[in-house]
């Protein structure tokens, strides 16, 4: 695989993560696995849209399931996936914060 088929798979990842809801869905499941029906009573997303979410991302390859009996559960598929959600947010933490301090000192500049 070349570089540019990389760079558009990277890019296919990051539309994943892209959505508030499949981010709300992946922050929940960082806890522990939980059914579609655990998920939408914590998310109030429809379970008809959650499950429209979970497929993708169980397709994308970020959750899995287990089975027990009727229930299904999902999960992170890698431990990798918290990493990659905590430095996003680590990286918009500080970049909110560099903003903050560029209006605060524009502002006492008037």
């Amino acid at each position: 695989m070349n570089k540019e088929d990389f760079y558009i798979l990277q890019s296919e990842f990051c539309k994943t993560l892209s959505n508030p809801k499949r981010q709300k869905i992946l922050d929940l499941l960082r806890t522990k696995e939980m059914t579609v029906s655990e998920i939408a009573k914590k998310t109030n997303i429809s379970q008809a849209n959650l499950s429209q979410h979970l497929s993708f991302l169980r397709t994308k390859g970020l959750v899995s399931t287990r089975r027990d009996g009727i229930h299904v559960y999902y999960f992170l598929s890698s431990p990798k996936i918290e990493k990659v959600f905590d430095l996003i947010s680590e990286i918009l933490n500080d970049t909110l914060t560099s903003q903050a301090k560029t209006v605060k000192t524009a502002t006492k500049l008037k």
